[in-house]
């Protein structure tokens, strides 16, 4: 790589006068003398010549980076990868992409024309084509092409990505960082206590008066940047159930067989209701679902969720449909000469009652909520041995398929 090394363009010395180099063919050269005449010859030849030298060749330059447009936009690569054809002209007379045995156009031909005069042309050219461009612009990207390569021509500013907090000191984000990460378990802050506290954190750090807090009207931008989703000067419950939410699964649980793992929970619907009393009240709604099957087994709508109903809830959940209190009259009777279709629905619950899967449960995830950690709910799982797994206080990522589900109940319910 020390050694310099002949490529079309360059001048040398053979046979006592000056030649173009114009033309590269395995161990072949062909040039171009002073009056135009064309002469090939084979490096032996070049190399025997006691006069040969190659007059104003240059060094090779650094070699190129093994993907020098990785990470740029595919309109950057294309643009580099434009300009590369056209300073490739320029340079050898021929686009690299040109069949074997081309011939450079005359304007472009490195024994006919100058560099200068070579600039000049693909300047016009380009112009001409709809693309101006003067031949200043084609000799800097043409030198920036000689010392870097098809990476020089890539516009790099597409690639460039700014920061969210734009030139604002990285020791001010991080006290503010700081000081909105302890106002998540607080009560709900205003954005000038936030600044006053970053001043704080940044005073006990770096020292009083080290670091200095920008504008307010600054403080004011950045702030909505770094508070963003995290409900600083928010719902104080919003707040603290974001914050509770993991980053993301480390393992997620997937059962396989019904019943593996189930998920019970209770929502309040905001819609008034007339209870059997006469007294206009709201109803709440349990229920439980199969995480294998994704299937609701159960749900109760009781005016307020008490342990009887979750007890209910569990024993509706075990039980077939035919097997429950009252099923054996309607069995009896729908053996009967009785017109009963007409008497009763019962019918309608019959049709269903197949449908309805019985799935017994091994696992049961509730939240802390009195009605599922109390003596007869527990006493219950107890004696069918199912397993009661509290979930973590104030997760409900630890039953997520119950929680969007009475979700979309309770969205329901409001229409």
């Amino acid at each position: 790589m020390s050694r310099p090394r002949m490529r079309i363009g360059d001048r040398v010395r053979f046979r006592d006068a000056e030649h173009a180099v114009i033309g590269l063919a395995g161990t072949t050269v062909r040039l171009s003398g002073p009056d135009g005449t064309l002469t090939e010859a084979t490096v032996t030849e070049l190399a025997a010549d006691p006069g040969f030298e190659v007059a104003g060749a240059r060094m090779p330059g650094p070699l190129p980076p093994a993907a020098p447009l990785d990470g740029l936009p595919a309109a950057a690569v294309a643009e580099a990868l434009w300009w590369e054809r056209h300073i490739v002209e320029v340079l050898r007379g021929l686009p690299p992409d040109s069949p074997p045995g081309a011939v450079p156009r005359p304007e472009y031909d490195p024994g006919l024309a100058s560099l200068t005069r070579r600039e000049q042309a693909k300047a016009a050219e380009l112009t001409a084509g709809g693309r101006p461009v003067t031949a200043s612009a084609v000799k800097q990207r043409r030198q920036r092409y000689e010392a870097g390569g098809v990476a020089a021509m890539a516009d790099r500013r597409a690639a460039r990505r700014t920061r969210p907090y734009g030139r604002a000191d990285p020791r001010v984000v991080e006290a503010m960082r700081q000081a909105i990460a302890e106002a998540t378990e607080a009560s709900t802050r205003t954005a000038s206590y936030v600044f006053w506290r970053a001043g704080q954190i940044l005073d006990a750090e770096h020292g009083p008066g080290a670091v200095r807090l920008p504008s307010r009207a600054t403080l004011y931008r950045l702030f909505p940047v770094l508070s963003a989703g995290e409900h600083t000067t928010g719902s104080a419950r919003t707040r603290r159930s974001l914050a509770a939410r993991p980053e993301g699964p480390f393992s997620g649980l997937q059962p396989t067989a019904p019943g593996e793992l189930m998920e019970i929970d209770s929502t309040p619907l905001d819609v008034l209701v007339r209870l059997d009393d006469g007294v206009e009240g709201r109803a709440e709604l349990t229920a439980m679902i199969d995480v294998a099957t994704r299937t609701v087994t159960a749900a109760v709508l009781q005016p307020s969720a008490k342990a009887a109903d979750a007890s209910v809830l569990l024993a509706r959940t075990v039980t077939p449909e035919p097997m429950r209190p009252g099923w054996a009259k309607a069995l009896a009777m729908s053996a009967s000469a009785l017109p009963h279709r007409r008497l009763s629905d019962i019918d309608a619950r019959m049709e269903a009652a197949a449908a309805r899967p019985v799935i017994i449960p091994d696992t049961i995830v509730a939240d802390h909520g009195k009605v599922f950690m109390s003596r007869n709910f527990r006493a219950s799982c107890a004696y069918l041995g199912i397993s009661l797994q509290p979930a973590r206080k104030a997760t409900g990522s630890d039953k997520p398929r119950i929680e969007r589900t009475l979700g979309v109940a309770r969205r329901s319910g409001c229409r």
